[in-house]
């Protein structure tokens, strides 16, 4: 055979990681806060995204706490749905996306917003100590955060703000990081996504590294 390649799926894992670790400049992260921002940056594969990651005070104690107490995760995009391992989530975890119920269009139209942001008005009766994940629309965070600023809207119990773009991710994640309504964790800039949204949530599942 022309290529040979390492087959061992652990073995895989285990080298990625301790590359990361030897490579990535780690330093700055508590035991907890590493163990998620590892996995962040195997996602993106780019050492470096490190110095872009912020994680708030006990935001990691706080989703994972509430992961294990059975929270449901919401997730902005189908992309960030389908990428969480379920058998990863500790409590049997629902995994919710409403970006594509019926109802969401003709919202979106009353609304005069995007479907992304209307989409998160079907999260009021999951929201209450959710683990809240938002991986592409700049639209639902900020729809969210003046969502939060209504004292009778649900609280979740963490945020992952990672959307990715030039429109609008820059300054919903910062005003993410300046209201921290709830513990939260952002990649500052341009850079997020999906791979690198859903990577948090599966490690925020499983202490697997």
């Amino acid at each position: 055979m022309k290529h040979t390649f390492e087959t061992n799926g652990a073995e895989i894992y285990r080298r990625s990681f301790a590359m990361i670790r030897a490579e990535a400049d780690l330093a700055r992260f508590d035991v907890d806060d590493e163990q998620v921002a590892v996995r962040m940056i195997h996602a993106a594969g780019m050492i470096g995204l490190e110095t872009y990651l912020r994680f708030s005070t006990g935001f990691v104690q706080a989703a994972r706490s509430a992961l294990v107490a059975g929270a449901p995760v919401l997730c902005d995009a189908r992309m960030v749905s389908e990428g969480v391992t379920r058998s990863r989530m500790p409590g049997n975890n629902d995994v919710v996306c409403t970006l594509h119920d019926p109802a969401v269009r003709e919202m979106a139209q009353t609304m005069a917003t995007t479907r992304s942001a209307a989409a998160l008005e079907l999260w009021r009766p999951y929201l209450q100590g959710a683990v809240v994940a938002i991986g592409n629309a700049p639209t639902a965070l900020f729809h969210l955060l003046n969502m939060l600023q209504d004292p009778s809207c649900p609280r979740p119990a963490a945020i992952i703000g990672c959307p990715v773009g030039f429109v609008g991710a820059v300054e919903s994640k910062d005003a993410l990081w300046a209201e921290q309504p709830v513990p939260c964790c952002v990649v500052v800039g341009r850079l997020g996504g999906s791979a690198i949204t859903v990577a948090a949530i599966n490690a925020l599942g499983s202490r697997l590294e």
